[in-house]
């Protein structure tokens, strides 16, 4: 999730677990906690591109950092402040929370995490979007009202529990609006006679009521969209073809299968302007509609000058970024029967 997202979820779990002894301190080192795993950000300022995004929610966000790191965070806080109102054991118990919850609330992404670092396992539930206001907001509202009482005033628990309730409780109901949501798509691929292999689900993005669909079928990849607001069930979808063939002699390169492994084979190549791209289908297009054909996350292949094939993320271009979100909106208000 986002940064903000990780650090209102922090500073709840710091709440809940220390909040009456220290008050505010707890919401702080909370969102603290909540911040930390996401530093393996810092990696892309000395790795490429692909090495960045394999370690990106790699160890940092495993249970095993978080049983690592907060012995010792604990520790150093405990030192920081030096009292009888929380000990060592009560700023680990805290960090530990704050370190886990973080990697838990990412599991339900697009992206995944690998929580059982170091074994090669990413769990990706899927259903909902790294942004999304109706977590968010509410949550965050509940928080810092419960800011304003003091610690041992009962509505301050009360509050930070609605909080921690009511993020969850919208969390549940994503999980049901995606099963609703896959078994629209599987409906329509069978009302329209199309075979496929795998169907990939998640919410696009800002919010749960719009879904998309990734199909995979035997030479190509299908996007469909279905809004909880649509009025016609039938979902057209948009076809991709794989065009795997175009790596040609690329694919014997080790490079091909790192980032076929980071796809969890959800790509597709493309050849531009003599350019090969390689397209990661999980995050979806640039866009909504039959003119949508940018991915979000797209990556050239070339070789340098040493004669090493070599992934350069695609340039977006954030002109585009208003009249996206005006096109998402319109869509998320549903189709015309």
């Amino acid at each position: 999730m986002d940064s903000l997202t990780q650090i209102v979820l922090g500073a709840a779990v710091g709440e809940a677990v220390l909040g009456k002894k220290v008050g505010n301190k707890a919401m702080l080192w909370g969102a603290v906690a909540g911040t930390i795993p996401d530093l393996d950000v810092v990696s892309k300022l000395f790795v490429d591109t692909v090495t960045a995004n394999e370690l990106h929610r790699g160890f940092s966000h495993s249970i095993l950092f978080s049983i690592l790191a907060a012995p010792l965070l604990g520790w150093l806080i405990s030192k920081l402040y030096k009292n009888k109102e929380a000990d060592w054991k009560d700023w680990t118990k805290l960090m530990f929370l704050g370190l886990f919850t973080h990697p838990v609330l990412d599991a339900f992404t697009t992206w995944g995490t690998q929580l059982f670092w170091p074994l090669d396992y990413k769990i990706a539930i899927n259903n909902i979007f790294v942004v999304d206001p109706l977590y968010t907001v509410p949550f965050l509202v509940f928080v810092i009202i419960a800011m304003f009482y003091k610690r041992t005033h009962p509505k301050r628990k009360r509050y930070n529990s609605y909080g921690l309730y009511v993020s969850s409780s919208y969390l549940l109901i994503t999980l049901m609006l995606q099963q609703s949501a896959k078994a629209n798509f599987s409906t329509s691929l069978e009302n329209q006679h199309i075979q496929y292999n795998e169907i990939q689900t998640r919410p696009t993005p800002l919010n749960s009521v719009l879904w998309t669909a990734n199909i995979e079928t035997q030479d190509s990849f299908l996007i469909g969209y279905y809004s909880l607001l649509d009025e016609d069930d039938h979902i057209d979808f948009s076809e991709f073809p794989k065009n795997h063939h175009l790596l040609a002699g690329m694919k014997e390169d080790p490079l091909i299968p790192r980032l076929i492994k980071l796809t969890e084979g959800w790509y597709t190549i493309e050849k531009t302007n003599n350019k090969i791209f390689f397209n990661d289908l999980r995050f979806g297009l640039l866009g909504i509609g039959p003119e949508a054909n940018r991915f979000v996350f797209s990556y050239e292949l070339y070789y340098d000058n040493n004669g090493e094939l070599t992934a350069k993320e695609r340039e977006r271009d954030m002109d585009d970024a208003s009249p996206l979100l005006k096109k998402l909106f319109n869509r998320v208000l549903g189709n015309k029967s």
